[in-house]
């Protein structure tokens, strides 16, 4: 029987792996066809009833075409366009209109100051994508750039294709720089060779056993996957599983010091680990789910993306990792091998234990001067929100660093209308298309408008515009760049001026989409928000059984997230003068800071809630803060380390949320969880856990 039950403990646990490693095989493979399902067009983020939305599906019934512009602006090294020069442009423009995917070009069309031409390029969408852009670039070197010209390709196909190379390190890059740093930090903790290795297989399994998943539902049409939700997931996939995996190996290691076999000790840490991983995972992926309410599918994706993420990572925690404990034994603690001690004897404490003990006796001292001055730190660091700019970034600056695509179009804006190339489009009546034109003709920040005739030219009057069910389209080159924030003002100005119209008029383009894409996401702030923290409050106080110990924990980390994120803002304005932030940054921010610093206090809380009844309220909760302080340091630390390899993608968005996320994990690791919550919570005693049973125990009414 004994045989037999060994065997059981080894087959099992092999099985398991072997389940594991050729699900994370196949994973591996789905990483290479994701982009397949991937797009980081804007307009696909907006809901069908969005006004941009509504003009684009009317922008395909005037043109089939699914051209996108690319915009050549050329300068002669001599200072001023000669007919020489001018022929020598209309030879380019021949040769670019050669180029496999190019639909049409138009052009050269001289400045009014004589000193520069631009040649409009329509790229085909697909083409664009594959090489066609490239194509244009090389041709725009050879001809123009080697032959005394200073010329660069700009345009929104020219800035899709900037950001299109930035997410191109997703897989590669991301990924790297984050299993190093989390493997550096693992060998720092574990001072062991193999045992870093398993936590980081476990994390990479159940990413990679995420990806199957989520190809399946962009594939279905389920999400809307996008590049900036791809490096999300691996990053918090990766720092998810390996803080899972901090806590049960932790108890592993506790227990391995009180039984002989190893079997027995990781079962019995399995069992008191798991409710709590089961416990903070679970309220993660909930609190993500929220974003379904959000009306971005970009930000909606998130929600099933992350939660299935966060799944998968309690999954290979609770499954994997715990079968290749079971094979490896204790060895995989090599060097530093814990042995089961005598019995009755107690475990050496260590420098940490030391460290954590001194941090409890000072909050058991004095902790409401404890908790008053942290609060009032906090606070003084949340005052930097009111400097935070997250009104939205020009498509320029999405991408850090120097491009030709930046550099085009300054010099684009230096000799052109600024807004030329990506003009905004007007849909109105047919019965009252001039006093439409009027309109946008006189309107602030427009240039110049016409009516659309035949081939996208102007029309001469009203009567020779195309019309399509009893409706015209006007075309308006804006003053102010696309993708400016003014060029969106001028936008939201022309909506209000055509809402005088007997009947509706629809303004599209590339700057309206932006437009509404900044204006959905600040919508989805301000509704997601309330939902998230009634949902965390209410699995709370499910989870804890009080009324009390919620409030304080969602109010510390809410308190945390906004000193983050007034640092944040601060750091952004003033030390990398950035010009703004995306709107998406405070959600986001939000959602992974308020939702894992819960993350964290769960595991405070349910080894306090463990300890009360034994210890009292006040004792229990700093033993706790004693035991996991640790661990929930060190998984605080990775989590930190795994979000700020976002930073390696040259992404304002990516290195703003890098930031935001790092700082907020480290103040609510080494602040709000060390010092604030057990403060309050050994000054509150056993009213922390009122009205329920645990809170009129004898022993916890200290």
């Amino acid at each position: 029987m004994r045989t037999a039950t060994r065997t059981t403990r080894l087959i099992i646990p092999a099985v398991l792996v072997l389940i594991w490693l050729g699900w994370t095989a196949w994973g591996g493979q789905t990483f290479s066809v994701l982009s397949s399902v991937t797009s980081n067009d804007q307009a696909t983020f907006l809901p069908a009833e969005a006004e941009s939305t509504q003009a684009l599906e009317w922008q395909e019934k005037f043109s089939d075409s699914d051209a996108v512009p690319a915009t050549v602006i050329a300068t002669p090294d001599s200072g001023s366009l000669e007919s020489e020069e001018i022929t020598e442009l209309e030879g380019f423009t021949d040769d670019a209109a050669g180029i496999d995917g190019v639909e049409q070009t138009v052009g050269p069309q001289p400045a009014d100051d004589g000193e520069a031409a631009q040649v409009l390029v329509l790229l085909d969408e697909r083409s664009a994508e594959e090489g066609a852009l490239d194509d244009l670039r090389e041709l725009t070197a050879e001809s123009l750039d080697d032959a005394g010209w200073t010329a660069y390709v700009t345009g929104p196909a020219a800035f899709s294709n900037d950001l299109a190379e930035a997410f191109a390190g997703i897989d590669g890059l991301l990924l790297l720089v984050a299993v190093i740093a989390v493997f550096i930090i693992l060998v720092v903790v574990y001072r062991s060779v193999l045992l870093p290795i398993l936590v980081l297989l476990s994390s990479v399994g159940a990413l990679c056993a995420a990806i199957t998943l989520i190809y399946f539902m962009a594939d279905s049409g389920w999400i809307q996957l996008n590049g900036q939700v791809q490096g999300i997931l691996s990053i918090l996939v990766i720092g998810a599983a390996t803080d899972y995996s901090l806590l049960l190996v932790a108890r592993y290691r506790e227990e391995l010091l009180h039984r002989e076999g190893h079997i027995e000790a990781l079962a019995v840490a399995w069992r008191r680990t798991a409710p709590a991983v089961l416990a903070s995972g679970g309220t993660v992926a909930i609190a993500l789910l929220c974003l379904l309410f959000s009306d971005l599918n970009s930000n909606r994706a998130l929600g099933p993306v992350a939660a299935a993420g966060i799944a998968f990572a309690m999954a290979s925690t609770l499954t994997f990792l715990p079968a290749m404990l079971a094979l490896t034994g204790r060895w995989v603690f090599w060097p530093r091998i814990p042995h089961a001690l005598p019995e009755g004897s107690a475990p050496a404490k260590g420098a940490s234990s030391g460290l954590w003990q001194s941090v409890a006796d000072r909050v058991r001292a004095r902790p409401r001067v404890i908790w008053i001055v942290v609060t009032v730190l906090l606070l003084a660091g949340a005052v930097g929100v009111t400097d935070l700019r997250a009104n939205g970034i020009a498509q320029s600056e999405v991408v850090l660093g120097e491009t030709d695509t930046q550099n085009g179009q300054e010099l684009l804006e230096k000799h052109f209308d600024a807004g030329t190339g990506a003009p905004a489009t007007v849909f109105a009546p047919q019965g009252e298309a001039p006093q439409a034109l009027d309109i946008v003709s006189d309107a602030d920040g427009v240039a110049e408008a016409y009516l659309v005739g035949e081939d996208n030219a102007p029309a001469r009057s009203p009567q020779d515009a195309v019309v399509v069910e009893e409706t015209v389209q006007i075309s308006a080159t804006l003053s102010d760049a696309g993708d400016s924030l003014a060029a969106e003002d001028t936008i939201r100005g022309l909506r209000e001026d055509l809402a005088d119209l007997p009947d509706q008029a629809l303004v599209g383009g590339t700057t309206a989409t932006k437009l509404d894409t900044n204006d959905t996401a600040q919508r989805d702030l301000l509704v997601i928000i309330p939902i998230v923290l009634l949902v965390i409050g209410v699995i709370l106080v499910a989870l804890l059984r009080s009324l009390v110990a919620p409030l304080v924990l969602i109010a510390s980390t809410v308190l945390s997230y906004l000193t983050a994120l007034g640092l944040s803002a601060l750091v952004f304005n003033y030390v990398f003068q950035f010009p703004g932030a995306d709107p998406s940054v405070p959600l986001f921010g939000f959602m992974f800071l308020v939702a894992l610093g819960v993350d964290y206090n769960i595991f405070l809380m349910t080894r306090a809630r463990e300890e009360a009844p034994q210890r009292g309220s006040a004792e229990g909760l700093l033993r706790s803060l004693v035991v996991t302080g640790g661990v929930i340091t060190s998984a605080g630390i990775v989590l930190a380390a795994t979000f700020s390899a976002l930073a390696v993608l040259p992404l304002m968005f990516m290195v703003q949320l890098a930031f935001l996320v790092a700082v907020g994990v480290f103040i609510d690791t080494f602040i709000v969880r060390t010092l604030q919550v057990p403060a309050v919570g050994v000054d509150l005693g056993r009213r922390l856990w009122s009205p329920y049973r645990l809170s009129r125990l004898e022993k916890v009414d200290r």
